[in-house]
């Protein structure tokens, strides 16, 4: 594994580097203090600028928008965009894990209405597979869609959508035939959020958002044309949508994480603990150097995983190493912020005595969620002891 950039990577990088350093808006902190239904405006009309550039969508192949980049280069664009304090994409899951799906799995015809309005955030995309008594068991749900004519007629619930206050379409996953084994019945539907009978419900989390919504779906109609890959083989299609979301996060989290790191080291010389700076307790010290090491860690797992997948063109498990690794590390990073901070670590953005506008407390609260979703801890450490370790499979 060499961790040097080559200079195709250094170009790429330096492009990157000196668009953003011209297009970042200069307003984006004030901004970021605000609610997402404020800001959602604002991050469809950053996505469009990107997508001006042509840096939207850098992995997408060069004749459907994107750059075609490698593995090291989608790796740069992250640590770029983080490092440039840039905001996110409006778009986020359209552009990394549906997007890629209709792609590689879309008719001609799908690709060529879809895609363009992906890139555009004209169209902004959620994801209905989670439901209430099948979570992580996405093989368990229950959502059923029964051909009628033309059309597909879709009855259900799902939960956890990210984004389902925004979605204009849905990549929905429905049972079409509940008589073969469960993984063999699966379709994959995309559904206009506005069709008669879609209901949509905003979920408030411990945070004060509602990042995430449950959808209702009451004799929702279809067309067959909006079958993504084939019918009763949708499994597959989920699948890689699935493999896009836990490879994706490593490469752009870590630059995250060591920004949080260095600030914690930095508030750590001035916050007071009996008189003296916190970085004199030798336990402080500890916690923080551990966490600051990991974050290496994940680092190079990173640079190793994209390695294997270049070398070999086959992806392993490191999607599900890396999941666990990143979920679990930025929680004992918000905990150990708040051992650090005390009290104050506790107060929300607006109380004047809050430290760094109280994106602790929120950090802290947001963090909760990061084991379950992407696929939870647990399930993870089955792929992993099944796969890597040889074990058998756990029923």
């Amino acid at each position: 594994m060499d961790l040097n950039l080559n200079a195709e990577e250094q170009q790429f990088r330096d492009e990157l580097r000196t668009w953003l350093d011209a297009n970042v808006p200069k307003d984006w902190a004030e901004w970021r203090e605000k609610p997402l239904d404020e800001t959602f405006p604002y991050l469809r009309t950053w996505q469009r600028k990107l997508h001006e550039g042509r840096w939207a969508a850098v992995s997408w192949p060069k004749e459907y928008g994107g750059r075609s980049a490698t593995l090291m280069q989608q790796a740069i664009f992250w640590e770029e965009m983080a490092r440039a304090q840039a905001p996110q994409m409006a778009n986020a899951l359209g552009l990394g894990l549906i997007g890629p799906t209709i792609i590689a799995y879309g008719t001609e015809a799908q690709k060529k209405r879809f895609i363009p309005k992906i890139l555009s955030a004209e169209e902004i995309w959620c994801q209905g597979f989670s439901e209430p008594n099948a979570g992580s068991d996405l093989a368990g749900l229950q959502t059923e869609a029964r051909l009628d004519g033309d059309h597909y007629v879709v009855n259900g619930q799902k939960v956890w959508t990210s984004f389902g206050t925004f979605g204009n379409w849905c990549e929905l996953v429905v049972r079409t035939d509940a008589n073969v084994p469960r993984h063999k019945g699966l379709t994959v539907l995309l559904v206009d959020m506005k069709s008669p009978g879609v209901d949509v419900r905003p979920l408030r989390q411990m945070t004060g958002e509602s990042e995430f919504s449950e959808l209702f779906f009451r004799d929702v109609r279809v067309p067959v044309e909006n079958v993504l890959g084939r019918v009763n083989d949708g499994w597959n299609v989920a699948v890689s949508t699935l493999m896009y979301e836990r490879g994706s996060y490593g490469a752009r989290l870590h630059l995250l994480f060591k920004r949080s790191i260095d600030r914690l080291v930095e508030l750590s010389r001035t916050i007071q603990r009996n008189g003296r700076p916190a970085a004199c307790d030798p336990l402080i010290r500890q916690k923080l150097a551990q966490c600051y090491g990991e974050i290496e860690i994940m680092r190079l797992n990173q640079l190793r995983a994209f390695s294997r997948i270049t070398a070999t063109g086959v992806p392993g498990p490191e999607g599900s190493i890396l999941k666990i690794f990143w979920s679990e590390l930025n929680q004992r990073l918000q905990q150990i912020a708040q051992e650090l901070l005390g009290p104050y670590g506790q107060l929300l953005a607006g109380d004047r005595r809050a430290v760094d506008k109280g994106i602790w407390s929120y950090g802290y609260l947001r963090t909760r969620g990061n084991t379950i979703e992407a696929g939870t801890s647990e399930v993870q450490r089955n792929i992993i002891g099944h796969f890597v370790l040889g074990l058998p499979r756990s029923y």
